[in-house]
């Protein structure tokens, strides 16, 4: 839109719920939380209205691997902007007297997830198929470990982790002149590198068969969870993608008209691609009644074993290479999946063509599929659960 262009700052930190020691979980979302109470120059709320007075808006996300605060901008406003951002990110004040308050607030997160009886599903899955691993804690923490931390031990998880060597910036957008200066003259030009190395020690997941009962869960659940190659794995990355679609994304996935369309024992079907640095995941979700779950857990072995004796169809293929590739096309129109991605890639040291995953899903047959996928989405490569509603956990 040439009349109202927009720009898109995306600060990326390593700085994730994998990135923190023991006794630090929970830490990456907290600070989250506290970089918008203010910085050493921005009093709390001051980014925020000063940024909307701009003209903008700005949010922020942690993840198992990253944290990323974004502003999105008029063009001839990212320079102050820019400034606003990097003073709040990378000088937060950490008040004594906000900490308390805000670790409410948080702790009040944590106990609206613990109450959502999906959510606790989830995290079970996860827990179980990755027990010894960052991934299988839940990003918020725990109330106890929140209890306990305190604004110094946060100031030095802020001082180790938001360094030069784990931080980027990507811009998407109009850059003109004076935001390149700006950058240039910036707080990022400064900062200091730290010797600390991210760990990347590769996901570790534990297969097997479990059951839970959940309180308030409106209708069973069926889940499998695999391991998959880790996102600097591209090519395999593409594959899972792929397959995941092919088995479990629109009614004419595999799983989908199986379980849902023929046999009519599943409410939902849901298979996604978690892409991660340590190891991505696939899951799949299985809404039914409680009486079907035999039954369902049948079927989805069925189509799992078939994916070796009923080849792929050209159709098949051609159905998802589609939908895989138009959801990376579609997120190309976005200033700030653009930004995203860009930024994603370069943090973790792949900086590449913004075409590129495209051109690694073109190259996957039917069978390179079967020779390199097909073996690693088997039901005893997985983690199961079984989630019955209930009144108590087992």
């Amino acid at each position: 839109m040439p009349d109202a262009p927009l720009t898109c700052l995306d600060l990326w930190c390593q700085a994730g719920s994998s990135s923190e020691q023991p006794r630090e979980e929970g830490m990456a979302h907290f600070l989250e939380h506290m970089v918008f109470k203010g910085s050493q120059e921005l009093p709390a709320g001051a980014f925020d209205r000063q940024i909307e007075a701009l003209g903008g808006s700005s949010n922020a996300a942690t993840g198992f691997d990253d944290v990323h605060f974004h502003v999105m901008i008029p063009s001839e406003q990212a320079p102050r902007a820019l400034q606003l951002l990097l003073e709040l990110v990378l000088h937060p004040a950490l008040a004594t007297e906000d900490f308390g308050t805000e670790r409410e607030v948080v702790l009040e997160e944590i106990a609206q997830y613990a109450d959502q009886p999906d959510e606790r599903v989830i995290q079970a899955l996860l827990s179980q198929g990755c027990p010894d691993h960052p991934y299988g804690r839940p990003i918020l923490g725990a109330a106890e470990q929140l209890l306990a931390m305190t604004p110094d031990a946060m100031r030095r998880f802020h001082r180790r982790r938001y360094r030069g060597n784990h931080c980027c910036l990507a811009i998407a957008g109009p850059i003109e002149a004076t935001l390149r200066r700006s950058i240039a003259e910036s707080a990022l030009a400064d900062l200091p590198s730290t010797s600390e190395i991210q760990s990347q020690a590769a996901l570790s997941h534990r297969n097997g068969r479990h059951e839970i009962s959940v309180p308030r869960l409106e209708s069973a659940r069926f889940l499998m969870l695999w391991p998959m190659a880790a996102a600097d794995q591209l090519s395999l990355v593409m594959g899972a993608d792929l397959l995941t679609s092919l088995l479990g994304e629109g009614r004419r996935s595999r799983m989908v008209e199986r379980l849902r369309e023929q046999l009519k024992i599943a409410e939902t079907v849901d298979m996604d691609l978690t892409v991660l640095e340590q190891g991505s995941l696939v899951t799949l979700e299985v809404c039914c009644a409680e009486q079907q779950l035999h039954a369902v857990e049948s079927a989805v072995h069925e189509q799992l074993h078939r994916l070796d004796t009923d080849p792929v169809e050209a159709w098949e293929l051609e159905r998802a290479l589609n939908l895989v590739g138009n959801g990376l096309r579609f997120a190309l129109e976005s200033t700030g999946q653009v930004a995203a991605m860009a930024a994603s890639q370069t943090l973790w040291g792949r900086q590449q063509s913004l075409l590129e995953p495209l051109q690694q899903l073109e190259r996957w047959t039917t069978d390179e599929l079967r020779a390199e996928l097909f073996p690693r989405l088997q039901p005893e490569e997985a983690c199961t659960l079984i989630a019955r509603p209930g009144t108590s956990q087992g």
